[in-house]
This record gives C-alpha cells, structure tokens and sequence, in this order.
C-alpha cells in the first residue's frame, strides 16, 4: 500500500467511522471542506453519510446530501452540479467487477449529475451514468444509463417515465444545526 493510499485510508476512517456520527452539522462541513476535492459553499451533509475516497468528490453549491447516503469515489470521480438534492440512503457508484471475468476484474467509470437534478430515496446510480441538469430520479430507481435534462426516471431498471418543468430557479437551503 502507498503512502497516499494509506492516508487516503485514514481520512475515509475517520469521517465514516466517526465523524458522520457528530449530531452537529458545522462539524461535519468542516472535515468535509478539507476530505472532499471540492465542497460548494451553502452545501449540507447530514449524518451518516459515507464517501468511499472524498477526495474525488466534487459537490457544488447549495446541495443536500440526506442521511445515509453513499458516494463511492475509490477509482472514478463523482460531480455534482449545483442545487441538487440526494435522498436519503442514496447510493452514488463508480467501481464495480466485471461479471464475465475469470479473475473478477474490477470495472468502473465516473458519474456526473447536473445542477437541481433531485435524486430520490434509496436511488442507486451506478458507475459511468451521467444525470442531466434538473432530472429527476424516483425513489428506489436503479440508474443503469444517462438520464436526459429535466426527465423522470423510475423502476428497475430506471426508464423514462415523464418530463419536470425546464424553469426551475430554486436554491436549496436546508442546513439544520443538528442531523
């Protein structure tokens, strides 16, 4: 193991392990700020988040990531746009295996989801997918391809299922002191 991937190792530890559990917000931003490649300003973290290498997350301004969320930024990155809403227990993947290798290869891609795209409860996006701006994913989907802009996608697999108005102007503000 390398020294950065052991390092990298301790910083997933201690935010997964203990930090997440801090019922106090601003402590959390505040690990986040320094873990994370990039932490938008008025974004919020709630408790019991975990991020598998925050240091290939990218999370713009003004989003919330709801309680129990997992971004998995081990070998791909993750970026999200800005104003957008991550349900709780959502899960963001980018590594995988390959289920035809002999030798269970890893396999992965990056995810990218776009500004006040709003992601439902227990949603999982898996690796390589990109959401559009202002797409919707409904709770429990599974995203196994790119959403278009301002679509609505639901099921197993996730398929198009409607269309969310294109003149959203929204900014999210929900920064609770406590969770």
């Amino acid at each position: 193991m390398t020294l950065k991937a052991f390092l990298g190792a301790i910083l997933a530890y201690l935010y997964n392990g203990l930090i997440t559990w801090v019922p106090v917000r601003v402590i959390r931003d505040a690990y986040i700020r320094m873990y994370l490649l990039e932490f938008g300003k008025g974004s919020s973290v709630q408790m019991q988040c975990k991020f598998l290498n925050g240091r290939k997350v990218k999370i713009g301004k003004n989003c919330v990531l709801n309680f129990g969320s997992l971004l998995d930024g081990r070998r791909f990155g993750i970026e999200i746009g800005d104003n957008v809403s991550i349900g709780p227990e959502a899960a963001i993947l980018t590594l995988g295996h390959d289920p035809q290798s002999s030798d269970f290869a890893d396999q992965g891609a990056g995810v990218s989801i776009g500004d006040r795209a709003w992601i439902g409860f227990r949603a999982v996006i898996l690796p390589g997918v990109s959401i559009g701006e202002g797409a919707v994913v409904a709770a429990g989907a599974v995203v196994t391809r790119d959403v278009p802009p301002y679509k609505i996608v639901a099921g197993l697999p996730a398929a198009e299922v409607g269309d969310r108005n294109s003149n959203l102007r929204y900014e999210l503000d929900y920064k609770p002191f406590l969770i």
